[in-house]
């Protein structure tokens, strides 16, 4: 359906926060810290993330601020304090 919105979909944060975690649970922890730090890298001034990432254009978009996404940054944190 249109939705009346240009473009197409960005990268669903709390996935990109769920594979960094997947690679620290399997032992691949320095693949998992350097994801990890790229994704915080995308917070805005004050922390905060929204629900989808486009790279293309370097903004976050969709919901915001997200709590998925911040569900995930603090699960992924805890991985990797594991």
């Amino acid at each position: 359906p249109v939705d009346g919105l240009p473009g197409g979909e960005g990268a669903f944060l709390a996935c990109s926060f769920w594979l960094a975690e997947a690679r620290a649970m399997i032992g691949r922890h320095n693949d998992a810290v350097e994801l990890f730090e790229h994704l915080i890298a995308l917070t805005n001034d004050v922390g905060l993330l929204a629900e989808e990432y486009d790279p293309t254009t370097d903004r976050q978009l969709g919901n915001f601020p997200q709590a998925f996404s911040h569900i995930h940054l603090i699960r992924t944190a805890l991985a990797l304090t594991r």
